[in-house]
């Protein structure tokens, strides 16, 4: 179903209900019934919104082509702000890219935004959203860092009138306007539904289990915790499952691998690993190899679905991999920004949730994005159908038999 939202009656506040299915562009005027008027009014009267869902992005982006219309009237810049290129490597590879494209599409010139990485520094962080700023930015969409830099942005950004997209991870203590990213404690439960399906299929008979986190600055990592723990806490509590050793969180792969071979290394009863995402999983996994840790005897999760993901997925050394199509999340926080730019009320259809802001005790309007499992059963029709990983770069010579089991064809 398509849906108008008119500007002389756009008050109603976005992000509490979600609309399922694709909204398409309408273009038909709201004008009011009747009597004839000034041209001024008719004008104002008439106006009209495109609309578009959280449902709707596609990976060809036609969804930000039908919101063209906001360009014309919006004002000012949109700069976007990326945090570092360590965390994931999705930052340079998708979320830029993603990011230009959806912006571009939706009418923008190369003038009218720029998007920035901070290369994990603080300092640089804050001083590009300053910059942006300066340079007549009106919307920022910002990936934190860490709360500290994100909440002295949305600051300095408050103080100047500027509106701020939180991307990805949301800033706890922040003054932001909107929050645009997957529904994160979904992927933490993918990932520990995706344990116990692997235990089960590789015949692990006594799992004793590794449980490692992602960074403890990053809410997002609190919230994958949350999802995962969720699903095994009942099982640890029965004594189905033993939980073995602890780690810090971490999203550097170096410091990970050093966490885990301390822990394998106390603890040898250690037989399946909580990872929360492929970075973490990698060196990891090599280091199982070198011990000689033979394929669907160790289970392994992850997340971000990247190339040694994917081949680790293949051979049989890791579980699986929470999936988010990046284009997805890039065209949401595009859109958001390009009604902001514009003065417009985003439709409900888009903002579709909200998230906790644990630290202010506050409700943002958020839209939330659907994550997917992947395992060699459905990747063909995921992460290769999206383009997110070629099959000519995943089915290399080792992996070529199973691409080819996984009906794909490199």
């Amino acid at each position: 179903m398509s849906e108008v939202v008119c500007l002389y009656s756009a008050t109603k506040r976005a992000g509490l209900t979600a609309v399922a299915g694709g909204a398409a562009l309408v273009l038909a005027a709201c004008g009011s019934s009747g009597s004839p008027s000034s041209s001024a009014s008719s004008s104002s009267s008439s106006a009209s919104v495109p609309s578009v869902s959280a449902t709707s992005f596609t990976n060809d982006f036609s969804q930000m082509a039908a919101i063209k219309s906001l360009a014309s009237h919006g004002k000012g810049n949109i700069g976007v702000i990326l945090p570092d290129t360590v965390t994931s490597a999705r930052y340079v590879e998708f979320d830029a890219p993603y990011l230009t494209k959806a912006l571009q599409t939706a009418g923008l010139t190369a003038s009218q935004f720029s998007v920035q990485n901070a290369q994990g520094s603080d300092a640089t962080e804050l001083a590009d959203a300053q910059a942006d700023i300066t340079k007549g930015a009106s919307v920022l969409i910002m990936d934190p860092i860490d709360p500290g830099v994100g909440v002295s942005i949305e600051k300095y950004a408050k103080s100047h009138g500027v509106a701020v997209i939180d991307y990805d991870r949301l800033v706890l203590g922040g003054s932001r306007k909107y929050y645009v990213s997957f529904n994160n404690v979904q992927v933490g439960k993918l990932i520990g539904q995706g344990l116990v399906s692997c235990v089960a299929a590789w015949k692990v008979a006594k799992p004793n289990v590794l449980v490692m986190y992602g960074a403890a600055t990053d809410n997002n990592a609190t919230l994958f915790g949350q999802g995962y723990n969720a699903v095994m806490a009942p099982l640890f509590s029965a004594g189905t499952w033993v939980k073995v050793g602890s780690a810090a969180g971490t999203w550097d792969p170096p410091t990970a691998e050093t966490e885990f071979q301390q822990q394998f290394t106390a603890h040898k009863n250690i037989n399946a690993l909580l990872a929360p995402n492929d970075e973490n999983a990698a060196p990891i996994i090599h280091y199982l190899q070198t011990k000689g840790v033979k394929a669907k005897t160790f289970p392994v999760t992850g997340q971000d679905a990247t190339l040694l993901g994917l081949q680790n997925i293949l051979s049989g050394y890791q579980c699986g991999t929470a999936y988010k199509p990046i284009y997805l999340e890039a065209q949401a926080a595009a859109a958001l920004a390009m009604y902001i730019r514009a003065g417009d009320t985003p439709p409900s259809g888009l903002v579709n949730g909200t998230t906790t802001d644990s630290t202010e005790h506050v409700q943002v309007p958020s839209v939330l994005l659907t994550p997917q499992w992947v395992t060699p059963a459905n990747m063909a029709t995921t992460v290769i159908t999206d383009k997110f990983v070629p099959a000519s770069q995943l089915c290399t010579s080792a992996y070529k038999a199973a691409c080819t089991a996984a009906g794909i064809s490199g």
